[in-house]
């Protein structure tokens, strides 16, 4: 995964995330925070650019403060291709596992990957 810092970038990130909404305003906000000043300290990551399969919104690992605390690490995600979000969610590093989190997303299917994946790592799902 690669974080988007260029303003091009994530200005044309934008533009292509509105073009699929409803199901992208859980990232789409994210990315015009950061691309407008980011005061949340949050970053933008995606598979690969231009031609992105996932796009992934979390706040910066730094900023964490409660391992525990699901809320602070708050990830909300996009796809295109339902292999992308298991590849995330059981192979990449841009899911710390070790830490309490939340998805947030709007697509069918997630709530299904992220059992899958869990299960398959002996992990626990609310």
């Amino acid at each position: 995964m690669q974080i988007l810092r260029c303003p091009a970038q994530l200005q044309l990130l934008e533009e292509t995330l509105r073009k699929s909404l409803p199901t992208t305003l859980p990232v789409l906000g994210t990315v015009m925070t950061v691309a407008r000043g980011n005061p949340a300290a949050h970053e933008v990551l995606v598979d690969s650019w231009p031609n992105f399969n996932i796009v992934l919104t979390r706040l910066r690992p730094e900023e964490h403060r409660d391992p525990r605390d699901h809320y602070t690490n708050q990830l909300a995600v996009f796809y295109r291709d339902k292999e992308a979000l298991r590849a995330l969610l059981g192979g990449t590093e841009a899911v710390d596992r070790a830490r309490a989190f939340q998805i947030i997303g709007l697509q069918e299917g997630l709530d299904e990957a992220v059992r899958e994946v869990a299960g398959a790592r002996g992990l626990h799902v609310e």
